[in-house]
């Protein structure tokens, strides 16, 4: 079941849910919160790799330059309001919110983008839409230009929305729990981790 403004606003006051910085009662919506921008991007940097194989038999591998690491294949910047970070028609990069969140284990999040962007040509997540009931941290954003312009991201702006959705009994799993968690308490926009997964033999 959804929570309304009303669900939103009462488990903030009693910490089940936390939003830090909080939101306003503008970035609350019916059933959902606005977030905003934060300052940090990735972006893969040209010639690190020719290729990279997600599913070889011994875990991911990387072809042509040598093998690197997903943190050497990507360039962090940095963003400001009056210096934007500019995402090119087809380019792709991830992002993260201004904001942390912190779920119980009770509570699932589902990450939407606006609208009003989507029709600029302005795609939020690839795939990762929902936020794990225990996760704690701010939000990577996956974000791609689908449109015929260069788009201007400024930290800050809104940039997505939240919306929370109760579990019938508390998970036994909780994200932040989990050995195996690997973007747990983020503050940046860690690149991918698929390569610490361990193989399935079965």
């Amino acid at each position: 079941m959804k929570l309304s403004d009303v669900d939103i606003t009462r488990y903030m006051l009693e910490g089940r849910l936390v939003i830090t910085p909080p939101p306003s009662d503008q970035q609350i919506g019916a059933m959902s919160v606005d977030l905003q921008l934060g300052t940090s991007f990735r972006v893969f940097a040209p010639g690190k790799a020719a290729f990279i194989d997600l599913a070889p038999p011994g875990g991911v591998a990387f072809g042509g330059f040598g093998g690197s690491p997903f943190d050497d294949l990507m360039n962090e910047i940095q963003a400001s309001e009056t210096a934007p970070f500019f995402l090119h028609p087809g380019e792709f990069a991830l992002g993260v919110t201004a904001q942390s969140v912190t779920l119980p284990s009770d509570l699932a999040g589902r990450l939407d983008g606006r609208s009003s962007l989507a029709r600029l040509g302005l795609m939020v997540h690839a795939t990762a839409h929902t936020i794990d009931p225990g996760w704690s941290g701010q939000i990577v954003l996956e974000f791609s230009n689908c449109g015929r312009f260069p788009l201007a991201l400024r930290p800050g702006m809104r940039i997505c929305a939240i919306s929370f959705e109760t579990l019938m009994s508390p998970t036994s799993k909780p994200y932040a729990l989990r050995s195996g968690s690997k973007y747990k308490n983020q503050h940046s926009p860690l690149p991918s981790r698929i390569d610490q997964e361990k193989l399935d033999k079965n």
